[in-house]
């Protein structure tokens, strides 16, 4: 039997009376296992056992060695707690023509591949994260999802005072005490304390407040956590609405068994539902937000050029410009160019759109996004099959042998599912597989 703080039961056990047992009982059995796949592998399903609010959501039976399968590094689907893909309803609900969309608190990506499947295909989602070292994990969840409308960015939320009113959804899954982890992250029940709640509280507060001005008139706040106690969940919202000037929409439910209203938002208990303690609430801005800046007035300060460069890599008909920095060449999505270059311009991007190369002296280097991105013209381009051998040699950026294949930069496909690029030289090939994603792990 798991021990968990004396104070942690006392408080939960006044929200949930005599449910609090069932949910205890619940937290002692193993986890739920899902993933939720990404619609670049049409017909591919792990299980019969799907996630009922979400269409690309399964359960697993058990849980395998994600490490060690090349559709993961693949971007073929996500490992993601499949209470949280409850978000997926709440766009699907509130906000189905959603047209830019920031992801506050991304990393490590599970909240925003979800996103940039669910909203329209040609709107633009901005994922971001305020942590150095997980903005790069974010960035390489997202780039291995392939959508191309993308940005990622290292900023703190009050960095987005620079862009106000620029997004009509803001998606906020808020750094919390965890209390809805304690199955999954067992060292979180030894972290867990009243102070560091309200801590979290306080926090939570900040950062909405730091980033408010950013989401429009009218616009759509969804807040969540993955905690129980009130002062992160009810409490929060009831500041956002009084302070900030907000209100609460309801979201249909009815179709789900076990998720639980409590007036200002949809909490996920673990004894209720397959999945982990969840809570998430939807809110329409109804203060006023700043006047947009004007967009092309900054674009004259970054002087990039047009490029044809690389275009043969890209499926025909693709509505995208190429620009040419003369460092790195990259693809911006047609309807958002403008608003594209000035995130570049007043944010710290470390992705904005597609990148397709870069120059290393006289020589054009294929960028990996490229590789993984859903714009690769796979017809066009050079490539070759390996197998599971391989492909794990290639993901662990070991020297693979190519039979025939083409010189030259060819891609790696295990399944027909991308991996990255080789340069093949003949007798041998260099493997350019990014250095800090190689699998680690004996296999």
């Amino acid at each position: 039997m798991i021990h968990f703080p004396e104070l942690f039961e006392e408080r939960t056990r006044q929200v949930l009376g005599d449910e609090y047992e069932l949910l205890k009982e619940a937290l002692c059995t193993p986890p739920p296992v899902s993933i939720r796949v990404n619609n670049r592998l049409p017909g591919y399903s792990p299980s019969h056992n799907k996630v009922p609010w979400s269409q690309q959501g399964y359960y697993l039976e058990s849980r395998p060695s994600f490490t060690a399968d090349p559709f993961l590094h693949a971007g073929v689907y996500y490992v993601q707690e499949a209470s949280s893909m409850f978000l997926e309803e709440v766009i699907r609900q509130l906000a189905p023509k959603a047209r830019c969309v920031l992801d506050l608190c991304a990393a490590p990506g599970g909240k925003s591949t979800l996103l940039s499947e669910v909203i329209p295909t040609d709107s633009l989602l901005v994922s971001n994260e305020f942590v150095r070292s997980r903005s790069m994990i974010l960035a390489e969840n997202l780039t291995k999802w392939g959508n191309p409308n993308i940005v990622v960015t290292n900023n703190a939320p009050v960095d987005f005072q620079r862009v106000p009113s620029f997004f009509d959804v803001m998606v906020i899954d808020a750094p919390c005490s965890g209390e809805g982890m304690f199955r999954k992250d067992p060292d979180a029940i030894g972290e867990w304390s009243l102070a560091n709640v309200t801590n979290c509280a306080i926090r939570q507060k900040q950062l909405v407040s730091d980033a408010w001005d950013t989401l429009s008139e009218e616009g759509l706040l969804i807040y969540s956590t993955c905690t129980y106690n009130r002062e992160e969940n009810e409490d929060t919202v009831d500041f956002i609405c009084s302070e900030l000037g907000a209100e609460v929409l309801t979201i249909d439910i009815s179709k789900f068994e076990g998720i639980v209203f409590s007036g200002m938002g949809y909490r996920f208990y673990p004894h209720r539902i397959s999945g982990e303690g969840f809570f998430i609430t939807a809110l329409r801005k109804t203060s006023a937000s700043p006047t947009s800046k004007r967009i092309k007035n900054d674009l004259r300060k970054l002087q990039l050029k047009t490029s044809s460069l690389m275009s043969e890599f890209l499926l025909p008909d693709v509505p995208v410009t190429i620009y040419d920095n003369e460092q790195q060449i990259f693809a911006l999505a047609h309807p958002w160019q403008e608003e594209l270059l000035f995130l570049r311009s007043q944010l710290n991007c470390l992705i904005t759109g597609v990148q397709l190369a870069e120059r290393k002296g006289k020589d054009l280097i294929p960028a990996h996004q490229l590789a993984l991105s859903k714009l690769l013209n796979r017809s066009t381009t050079p490539q070759v099959e390996v197998d599971l051998t391989t492909a794990l040699l290639y993901l662990k950026r070991e020297a693979i042998t190519l039979v025939d294949a083409p010189r030259g930069y060819v891609l790696i496909g295990y399944q027909q599912q991308a991996l990255g690029w080789v340069k093949n030289l003949g007798n041998r090939s260099n493997n350019l597989y990014p250095q800090h994603w190689r699998i680690r792990m004996n296999l």
